[in-house]
Protein backbone atom coordinates (compact mmCIF):
# COMPACT_ATOMS: atom_id res chain seq x y z
CA UNK A 1 0.00 0.00 0.00
CA UNK A 2 1.18 3.46 -1.34
CA UNK A 3 2.23 5.87 2.12
CA UNK A 4 0.78 9.18 2.37
CA UNK A 5 3.49 10.92 3.68
CA UNK A 6 5.63 12.84 1.15
CA UNK A 7 8.79 13.11 2.40
CA UNK A 8 11.47 11.98 0.16
CA UNK A 9 13.29 8.14 0.17
CA UNK A 10 16.31 8.56 2.50
CA UNK A 11 15.43 11.71 3.84
CA UNK A 12 15.86 10.57 7.91
CA UNK A 13 15.40 12.43 10.70
CA UNK A 14 18.24 12.89 13.15
CA UNK A 15 16.59 14.37 15.98
CA UNK A 16 13.11 13.94 17.65
CA UNK A 17 12.63 17.84 17.30
CA UNK A 18 13.09 17.54 13.40
CA UNK A 19 10.71 14.94 13.28
CA UNK A 20 7.91 16.46 14.79
CA UNK A 21 8.26 20.09 12.96
CA UNK A 22 4.79 21.64 12.24
CA UNK A 23 5.61 21.54 8.47
CA UNK A 24 7.04 17.98 7.08
CA UNK A 25 8.50 19.63 3.78
CA UNK A 26 9.40 22.83 2.92
CA UNK A 27 6.70 22.75 0.57
CA UNK A 28 4.18 22.40 2.52
CA UNK A 29 5.57 25.28 4.63
CA UNK A 30 5.75 27.27 1.11
CA UNK A 31 2.18 26.51 0.26
CA UNK A 32 1.06 27.42 3.59
CA UNK A 33 2.51 31.36 3.78
CA UNK A 34 0.90 31.44 0.15
CA UNK A 35 -2.45 30.61 1.17
CA UNK A 36 -2.24 33.06 4.05
CA UNK A 37 -0.77 35.70 1.61
CA UNK A 38 -3.83 35.01 -1.04
CA UNK A 39 -6.37 35.19 1.74
CA UNK A 40 -5.30 38.74 2.94
CA UNK A 41 -5.75 39.61 -0.78
CA UNK A 42 -9.17 38.57 -0.33
CA UNK A 43 -11.30 41.81 0.32
CA UNK A 44 -9.91 43.42 -2.36
CA UNK A 45 -11.37 40.90 -5.06
CA UNK A 46 -14.07 39.02 -3.51
CA UNK A 47 -17.83 40.65 -2.69
CA UNK A 48 -19.60 40.66 -0.13
CA UNK A 49 -21.00 36.96 -0.35
CA UNK A 50 -17.76 35.44 -0.65
CA UNK A 51 -16.30 37.41 1.88
CA UNK A 52 -19.27 36.28 4.32
CA UNK A 53 -18.53 32.56 3.80
CA UNK A 54 -14.78 32.58 4.76
CA UNK A 55 -15.84 35.20 7.55
CA UNK A 56 -18.11 32.05 8.64
CA UNK A 57 -15.51 29.17 7.92
CA UNK A 58 -13.03 31.16 10.35
CA UNK A 59 -15.20 31.45 13.16
CA UNK A 60 -16.84 28.06 12.67
CA UNK A 61 -13.83 26.55 12.19
CA UNK A 62 -12.07 27.65 15.38
CA UNK A 63 -14.91 26.00 17.11
CA UNK A 64 -14.91 22.51 14.91
CA UNK A 65 -10.95 22.32 16.02
CA UNK A 66 -11.96 22.63 19.51
CA UNK A 67 -14.22 19.54 19.00
CA UNK A 68 -11.67 17.70 17.18
CA UNK A 69 -9.40 18.22 19.85
CA UNK A 70 -12.01 16.62 21.82
CA UNK A 71 -13.50 13.35 19.81
CA UNK A 72 -10.57 12.78 17.14
CA UNK A 73 -7.21 13.63 19.05
CA UNK A 74 -8.67 12.30 22.64
CA UNK A 75 -11.19 9.99 21.65
CA UNK A 76 -14.15 11.60 23.78
CA UNK A 77 -18.07 12.78 22.89
CA UNK A 78 -19.63 15.97 22.80
CA UNK A 79 -23.23 16.26 21.34
CA UNK A 80 -23.57 19.68 23.09
CA UNK A 81 -21.02 21.77 21.45
CA UNK A 82 -23.11 24.52 20.50
CA UNK A 83 -24.58 25.93 24.04
CA UNK A 84 -20.39 26.64 24.06
CA UNK A 85 -19.81 28.14 20.97
CA UNK A 86 -23.84 29.97 22.17
CA UNK A 87 -21.88 31.00 25.85
CA UNK A 88 -19.16 32.26 24.13
CA UNK A 89 -21.32 34.55 22.01
CA UNK A 90 -23.06 35.81 25.22
CA UNK A 91 -20.10 36.37 27.60
CA UNK A 92 -18.09 38.47 25.01
CA UNK A 93 -21.55 40.62 24.46
CA UNK A 94 -22.31 40.67 28.46
CA UNK A 95 -18.65 41.34 29.36
CA UNK A 96 -18.61 44.37 26.75
CA UNK A 97 -22.43 45.70 27.48
CA UNK A 98 -22.51 45.24 31.02
CA UNK A 99 -18.77 46.54 32.53
CA UNK A 100 -17.33 48.46 29.32
CA UNK A 101 -14.43 46.37 28.68
CA UNK A 102 -12.82 46.63 25.05
CA UNK A 103 -14.48 44.35 22.86
CA UNK A 104 -10.83 43.24 21.78
CA UNK A 105 -10.42 42.01 25.28
CA UNK A 106 -13.76 40.82 25.44
CA UNK A 107 -13.55 38.04 23.02
CA UNK A 108 -10.43 36.15 24.85
CA UNK A 109 -12.10 36.23 28.47
CA UNK A 110 -15.45 35.16 26.84
CA UNK A 111 -13.71 31.82 25.65
CA UNK A 112 -11.74 32.19 29.72
CA UNK A 113 -14.91 32.19 30.64
CA UNK A 114 -16.59 29.24 28.17
CA UNK A 115 -13.85 27.11 29.59
CA UNK A 116 -14.71 27.31 32.59
CA UNK A 117 -18.23 26.29 31.93
CA UNK A 118 -16.33 23.44 30.09
CA UNK A 119 -14.50 22.29 32.68
CA UNK A 120 -17.69 22.07 35.35
CA UNK A 121 -19.27 19.88 32.61
CA UNK A 122 -16.12 17.76 32.26
CA UNK A 123 -15.13 16.91 35.59
CA UNK A 124 -18.15 14.68 36.25
CA UNK A 125 -18.32 13.98 31.86
CA UNK A 126 -14.13 12.75 32.52
CA UNK A 127 -15.09 9.97 34.40
CA UNK A 128 -17.70 8.40 32.14
CA UNK A 129 -17.58 7.08 28.31
CA UNK A 130 -19.30 5.93 25.66
CA UNK A 131 -23.56 6.15 25.59
CA UNK A 132 -23.21 7.69 29.00
CA UNK A 133 -20.58 10.19 28.28
CA UNK A 134 -23.14 11.10 24.95
CA UNK A 135 -26.02 11.44 27.18
CA UNK A 136 -23.90 14.07 29.71
CA UNK A 137 -23.25 16.58 27.00
CA UNK A 138 -26.79 16.03 25.87
CA UNK A 139 -27.86 17.14 29.31
CA UNK A 140 -25.42 20.23 29.10
CA UNK A 141 -26.33 21.21 25.68
CA UNK A 142 -30.07 21.29 27.00
CA UNK A 143 -28.90 23.18 30.52
CA UNK A 144 -26.94 26.10 28.79
CA UNK A 145 -30.16 26.48 26.30
CA UNK A 146 -32.58 26.48 28.79
CA UNK A 147 -30.05 29.26 30.93
CA UNK A 148 -29.81 31.49 27.74
CA UNK A 149 -33.64 31.15 27.52
CA UNK A 150 -34.35 32.43 31.26
CA UNK A 151 -31.08 34.57 32.67
CA UNK A 152 -31.88 37.99 30.93
CA UNK A 153 -29.38 39.63 32.77
CA UNK A 154 -27.16 37.61 31.06
CA UNK A 155 -28.86 37.11 27.66
CA UNK A 156 -31.07 39.23 27.48
CA UNK A 157 -33.68 36.16 27.32
CA UNK A 158 -35.45 35.19 24.56
CA UNK A 159 -35.22 38.62 23.12
CA UNK A 160 -31.30 38.04 22.72
CA UNK A 161 -28.95 41.25 22.90
CA UNK A 162 -26.87 43.56 21.40
CA UNK A 163 -23.09 42.65 20.56
CA UNK A 164 -20.66 46.10 19.46
CA UNK A 165 -18.32 45.97 16.52
CA UNK A 166 -14.55 45.56 17.64
CA UNK A 167 -12.88 48.64 17.95
CA UNK A 168 -8.85 48.99 17.82
CA UNK A 169 -7.67 52.75 17.68
CA UNK A 170 -10.86 54.28 16.52
CA UNK A 171 -11.14 52.21 14.00
CA UNK A 172 -14.52 49.79 13.73
CA UNK A 173 -14.14 46.71 11.84
CA UNK A 174 -18.08 46.70 11.43
CA UNK A 175 -18.06 45.65 8.01
CA UNK A 176 -17.21 41.84 6.30
CA UNK A 177 -14.20 43.64 4.26
CA UNK A 178 -12.56 44.67 7.59
CA UNK A 179 -13.95 41.76 9.72
CA UNK A 180 -12.64 39.55 8.04
CA UNK A 181 -9.00 40.26 8.88
CA UNK A 182 -10.31 39.79 12.62
CA UNK A 183 -11.30 36.29 11.98
CA UNK A 184 -8.19 35.81 9.80
CA UNK A 185 -6.00 36.82 12.50
CA UNK A 186 -7.48 34.86 15.58
CA UNK A 187 -8.07 31.45 12.76
CA UNK A 188 -4.63 31.21 12.16
CA UNK A 189 -3.19 31.89 16.18
CA UNK A 190 -5.84 29.44 17.54
CA UNK A 191 -4.42 26.22 14.61
CA UNK A 192 -1.24 27.38 15.30
CA UNK A 193 -1.69 27.16 19.13
CA UNK A 194 -3.15 23.22 18.57
CA UNK A 195 -0.59 22.23 15.45
CA UNK A 196 1.43 23.06 18.40
CA UNK A 197 -0.25 21.67 21.14
CA UNK A 198 -0.33 18.28 19.32
CA UNK A 199 3.54 18.02 19.13
CA UNK A 200 3.54 18.34 23.22
CA UNK A 201 3.53 16.46 26.08
CA UNK A 202 0.07 17.05 27.05
CA UNK A 203 -0.96 16.58 23.24
CA UNK A 204 0.69 13.03 22.74
CA UNK A 205 -1.17 12.09 25.99
CA UNK A 206 -4.48 13.21 24.54
CA UNK A 207 -3.69 10.85 21.61
CA UNK A 208 -2.73 8.12 24.25
CA UNK A 209 -6.04 8.30 25.86
CA UNK A 210 -8.01 8.19 23.03
CA UNK A 211 -6.05 4.96 21.33
CA UNK A 212 -5.89 2.93 24.54
CA UNK A 213 -6.76 4.34 27.98
CA UNK A 214 -5.70 1.42 29.93
CA UNK A 215 -2.12 1.47 28.22
CA UNK A 216 -2.42 4.92 28.48
CA UNK A 217 -3.05 4.63 32.21
CA UNK A 218 -0.34 2.07 32.65
CA UNK A 219 2.16 4.55 31.31
CA UNK A 220 1.48 6.81 34.42
CA UNK A 221 -1.57 9.00 32.27
CA UNK A 222 -3.93 10.71 34.36
CA UNK A 223 -6.94 9.93 32.77
CA UNK A 224 -9.48 12.30 34.22
CA UNK A 225 -6.71 14.79 34.20
CA UNK A 226 -6.42 14.47 30.86
CA UNK A 227 -10.48 14.41 29.81
CA UNK A 228 -11.47 17.19 31.83
CA UNK A 229 -8.26 19.09 29.73
CA UNK A 230 -10.00 18.13 26.38
CA UNK A 231 -13.48 19.46 27.80
CA UNK A 232 -11.81 22.64 28.79
CA UNK A 233 -9.47 22.96 25.44
CA UNK A 234 -13.09 22.50 23.47
CA UNK A 235 -14.71 24.67 25.25
CA UNK A 236 -12.10 27.35 25.08
CA UNK A 237 -12.18 27.05 21.11
CA UNK A 238 -15.93 26.91 20.96
CA UNK A 239 -16.08 30.29 23.09
CA UNK A 240 -13.56 32.01 21.17
CA UNK A 241 -15.68 31.11 18.07
CA UNK A 242 -18.59 32.01 19.34
CA UNK A 243 -17.36 35.34 20.73
CA UNK A 244 -16.25 36.23 17.17
CA UNK A 245 -19.45 35.34 15.76
CA UNK A 246 -21.46 37.52 18.10
CA UNK A 247 -19.24 40.46 17.04
CA UNK A 248 -19.67 39.65 13.62
CA UNK A 249 -23.85 39.39 14.02
CA UNK A 250 -23.66 42.47 16.08
CA UNK A 251 -26.80 40.53 17.51
CA UNK A 252 -26.80 37.22 19.50
CA UNK A 253 -30.21 35.06 19.96
CA UNK A 254 -31.07 31.90 22.16
CA UNK A 255 -32.42 30.34 19.05
CA UNK A 256 -29.45 29.87 17.08
CA UNK A 257 -27.48 27.14 19.72
CA UNK A 258 -29.87 24.08 19.00
CA UNK A 259 -29.01 20.34 19.29
CA UNK A 260 -28.78 20.51 15.20
CA UNK A 261 -26.47 22.90 15.35
CA UNK A 262 -24.02 20.78 17.74
CA UNK A 263 -24.80 17.89 15.02
CA UNK A 264 -23.41 19.84 12.60
CA UNK A 265 -20.62 20.39 14.29
CA UNK A 266 -19.81 16.67 14.75
CA UNK A 267 -20.81 16.80 10.93
CA UNK A 268 -17.75 18.99 10.19
CA UNK A 269 -15.05 16.72 11.71
CA UNK A 270 -16.53 13.86 10.12
CA UNK A 271 -16.30 15.06 7.02
CA UNK A 272 -12.92 16.90 7.52
CA UNK A 273 -11.35 14.02 9.36
CA UNK A 274 -11.36 13.09 13.27
CA UNK A 275 -8.03 13.83 14.50
CA UNK A 276 -7.16 16.21 12.03
CA UNK A 277 -6.02 19.84 12.48
CA UNK A 278 -6.32 20.81 8.31
CA UNK A 279 -9.71 18.41 8.54
CA UNK A 280 -11.39 20.27 10.69
CA UNK A 281 -10.58 23.41 8.51
CA UNK A 282 -11.60 21.28 5.18
CA UNK A 283 -14.88 19.95 7.19
CA UNK A 284 -15.82 23.25 7.84
CA UNK A 285 -15.93 24.80 4.65
CA UNK A 286 -17.54 21.22 3.22
CA UNK A 287 -20.50 22.31 5.56
CA UNK A 288 -20.49 26.09 5.10
CA UNK A 289 -20.53 25.97 1.40
CA UNK A 290 -23.12 22.74 1.18
CA UNK A 291 -26.40 24.46 1.74
CA UNK A 292 -25.28 26.93 -1.42
CA UNK A 293 -24.35 24.26 -3.68
CA UNK A 294 -28.05 22.45 -2.81
CA UNK A 295 -29.41 26.12 -3.38
CA UNK A 296 -27.63 26.54 -7.14
CA UNK A 297 -29.00 23.16 -7.64
CA UNK A 298 -32.69 23.98 -6.54
CA UNK A 299 -32.29 26.61 -8.81
CA UNK A 300 -30.98 25.24 -11.83
CA UNK A 301 -33.49 22.46 -11.48
CA UNK A 302 -36.45 24.83 -11.58
CA UNK A 303 -39.32 24.04 -13.96
CA UNK A 304 -37.52 21.18 -14.92
CA UNK A 305 -39.35 17.79 -15.01
CA UNK A 306 -37.29 16.77 -11.35
CA UNK A 307 -39.02 20.29 -9.77
CA UNK A 308 -42.56 19.52 -10.80
CA UNK A 309 -42.03 15.66 -9.76
CA UNK A 310 -40.23 16.55 -6.47
CA UNK A 311 -42.09 20.17 -5.79
CA UNK A 312 -37.96 21.45 -5.09
CA UNK A 313 -39.09 25.04 -4.61
CA UNK A 314 -40.97 24.58 -1.20
CA UNK A 315 -38.57 21.77 -0.13
CA UNK A 316 -35.29 23.76 0.10
CA UNK A 317 -34.92 24.02 3.35
CA UNK A 318 -35.26 20.05 4.14
CA UNK A 319 -32.99 19.37 0.96
CA UNK A 320 -30.42 21.17 3.17
CA UNK A 321 -31.12 19.21 6.84
CA UNK A 322 -31.37 15.93 4.09
CA UNK A 323 -28.49 16.86 2.40
CA UNK A 324 -26.06 16.95 5.53
CA UNK A 325 -27.14 13.92 6.93
CA UNK A 326 -26.76 12.17 3.64
CA UNK A 327 -23.20 13.72 3.19
CA UNK A 328 -22.19 12.69 6.82
CA UNK A 329 -23.83 8.50 5.96
CA UNK A 330 -21.82 8.47 2.69
CA UNK A 331 -18.17 9.93 4.44
CA UNK A 332 -18.60 7.33 7.21
CA UNK A 333 -19.00 4.46 4.78
CA UNK A 334 -16.69 5.04 2.00
CA UNK A 335 -14.44 7.69 3.56
CA UNK A 336 -14.32 7.36 6.89
CA UNK A 337 -10.98 9.18 7.81
CA UNK A 338 -12.37 12.28 5.90
CA UNK A 339 -10.88 14.95 3.07
CA UNK A 340 -7.98 15.34 5.00
CA UNK A 341 -7.22 11.50 4.48
CA UNK A 342 -8.19 11.59 1.15
CA UNK A 343 -6.25 14.75 0.30
CA UNK A 344 -2.78 13.50 1.50
CA UNK A 345 -3.59 10.39 -0.86
CA UNK A 346 -3.85 12.62 -3.43
CA UNK A 347 -0.87 14.21 -2.82
CA UNK A 348 1.29 10.97 -2.29
CA UNK A 349 -0.41 10.20 -5.67
CA UNK A 350 0.99 12.87 -7.33
CA UNK A 351 4.26 12.75 -5.55
CA UNK A 352 5.10 9.15 -6.17
CA UNK A 353 3.51 8.88 -10.00
CA UNK A 354 4.29 6.85 -11.87
CA UNK A 355 5.52 4.34 -9.39
CA UNK A 356 3.08 2.82 -6.74
CA UNK A 357 5.82 2.17 -4.36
Amino acid sequence: MATTTLIPSGDFKTSYGSDTTIFPTVTSRNFAILGVLLLLAAPAVLDRFWLNQLIQIGYLGIAALGLNILVGFTGQISIGHSAFFGFGAFASAWLNNRWGIPVWACIPLAALMTTAVGMVFGVPAARLKGLYLAIATLAAQYILQDFFARADWFTGGVAGTIAMPLELFGFAFDTDHSYFYVVLVYMVVMYILATNLMRSRDGRALVAVRDHYLSAEIMGINLTKYRTMAFGLSAFYAGMGGALYAHYLQFVSVEGFTILFSIQFLGMIIIGGLGSIMGSLMGTAFMVLLPELMQYLTTALSGTAIDQALNLREAVAFLREMAIGIVIILFLVFEPDGLAHRWKQIKAYWKLYPFSH
